[in-house]
């Protein structure tokens, strides 16, 4: 017999290798597994297992001691104030990404009539925040893949808001359909595709969220100077998340563009982190 405290132990003396959080880890699955609460699984630590539920968390033991992010087994992940539904068709969303959030919000807090895209939206945690905390823009979303954009969807339902949804490359679909915006915000794949190659995350986490090419700017490239000028008003924001060494490299190509203001925005770490670009 197998009681909770037992197969926590075990759990996060499997997980210590994969996760910096093998405990919390452990508790969330197994009380996934119980239907119950981390609070439950905490407060009832001699409870004894049935055999039916030690073989589904050794199940879910058995993938997170593999290192699939918690986030895929769980199947949700909490970003900024609310919960998303996640899968591997989709990056898992960051922290980070929300310092983009805070500046396309207030972005909008001072102005009306709002259009904003979410670029290659994967889960749609970006524009599913941001219309959520902001009801009165307008939002759009793309995404090139058709999978990603089925969890994008049904994250906006479950947030109750309303977006509408493209697919394809970019923001192509918006230039096809004569639709221009105030506020871009994109978080495209910005590592290179060596050093992609040297990350545990390309195990498990979609090769298209990720390779941004052999500098890992060739869809912010893209973006910037073939397809914010046939998109973007006059006096647009684009928001882009870059990588921690990109910072300098985005600046002159937004530079190139026009003579736009630039503004770095570093994360937590001091890193950079977001690419902010005004367009006159």
């Amino acid at each position: 017999m197998t009681s909770i405290f037992d197969a926590l132990k075990d759990a996060r003396y499997r997980f210590e290798p994969v996760s910096s959080s093998a405990n919390l880890d452990a508790q969330l699955l197994l009380a996934q597994c119980l239907g119950q609460s981390r609070a439950y699984v905490i407060a009832h630590k001699e409870q004894i297992l049935t055999q039916a539920e030690q073989s589904a968390y050794e199940t879910v033991v058995a993938r997170r001691a593999q290192g699939e992010p918690i986030a895929y087994i769980l199947g949700t992940r909490a970003f900024y104030d609310r919960e998303f539904i996640v899968s591997p068709a989709v990056l898992i969303p960051r922290p980070e990404t929300e310092h983009l959030i805070e500046a396309a919000l207030d972005f909008i807090k001072i102005r009306d009539g709002i259009t904003a895209v979410d670029v290659g939206t994967g889960s749609g945690a970006i524009i599913v925040t941001v219309k959520a905390n902001a009801p009165h823009i307008n939002a759009y979303a793309t995404d090139i893949s058709p999978d990603a954009l089925h969890i994008a969807r049904k994250n906006a339902t479950e947030n109750s808001v309303e977006i509408t949804f493209f697919q394809g490359n970019l923001v192509h679909p918006l230039i096809d359909a004569n639709i221009h915006v105030d506020l871009l915000m994109a978080n495209l794949p910005y590592i290179g595709t060596e050093t992609l190659q040297t990350l545990d995350v390309r195990k498990f986490e979609p090769h298209l969220a990720l390779d941004g090419g052999a500098d890992g700017l060739d869809l912010i490239r893209e973006l910037l100077l073939e397809q914010c000028p046939q998109v973007c008003n006059a006096g647009a924001l684009i928001l882009l998340e870059i990588g921690a060494d990109q910072g300098e490299a985005t600046r002159r190509l937004a530079q190139s563009l026009h003579p736009v203001e630039v503004k770095i925005i570093k994360d937590y770490a001091g890193h950079d982190r977001i690419v902010s670009i005004r367009l006159p």
